[in-house]
């Protein structure tokens, strides 16, 4: 599919990423693993965190404990990596551009979920926060046998609960490991962020570089008008 034609389209369901798609709360993510690992002697470089955007948080805390060199801190870090998002998403919750006006006019032409790699209380009070909750049918989080991106059970599970065909919904992101998760679950994607990765498959069906992109707001008032 290509953008002309993904812009032509209308998805059964849309499921949205949360962090760094919906909710500006990726630099509390980078804040924290600083916070934590300046804590053990270490200081994170562009490239960590690189790697770890859009991690689940254990695996996040694995990667900084061994960064740390203190593997078996692993636990110890990622309870602490927790905390300190939490206290950093309390103090300033604040949604990405253009977020809060497609998914109140997404909502109007197709139910909507939310599939996220953080826990859930911290999705749904973010959300909650934002006056954003109300419009999502579902939020999808790893649980039991739900494993976290870049998995595809998260965006498969939302699918589903959505009604919709995998194939039929449109997945929302702004990470790697997000991309790969919606793409092996076979969503459409729909890529965000200011620069579109081109060394990193999987491509998505369309780029942006923000929620507030002229043809994406076209796109959706068209829909739910």
């Amino acid at each position: 599919m290509t953008a002309n034609t993904l812009l032509a389209w209308t998805p059964a369901a849309i499921v949205f990423d949360c962090d760094g798609t919906l909710m500006d709360s990726e630099r509390h993510w980078e804040k924290a693993r600083e916070v934590v690992l300046a804590h053990h002697g270490a200081a994170p470089d562009r490239d960590f965190a690189r790697r770890t955007k859009g991690l689940h948080y254990s695996e996040c805390g694995r990667m900084m404990a061994e960064f740390a060199g203190a593997p078996a801190l692993a636990e110890q870090m990622t309870e602490q990596l927790l905390d300190n998002f939490r206290r950093l998403v309390a103090d300033d919750p604040v949604t990405m551009p253009g977020a809060a006006e497609l998914v109140r006019k997404a909502s109007a032409f197709a139910p909507l979920a939310v599939a996220s790699n953080c826990p859930r209380d911290v999705v749904e009070a973010g959300l909650s926060r934002a006056g954003l909750l109300r419009y999502f049918k579902h939020v999808l989080v790893p649980e039991g046998e739900v494993r976290p991106k870049p998995a595809p059970d998260v965006y498969l599970e939302a699918a589903r609960l959505c009604g919709a065909a995998p194939g039929d919904a449109l997945a929302v992101e702004d990470s790697h490991c997000g991309f790969l998760s919606a793409s092996r679950a076979g969503l459409r994607v729909l890529g965000v962020g200011p620069r579109k990765p081109v060394d990193e498959p999987p491509a998505v069906d369309l780029w942006v570089s923000t929620l507030a992109d002229p043809d994406l707001v076209k796109w959706v008032d068209s829909r739910s008008s």
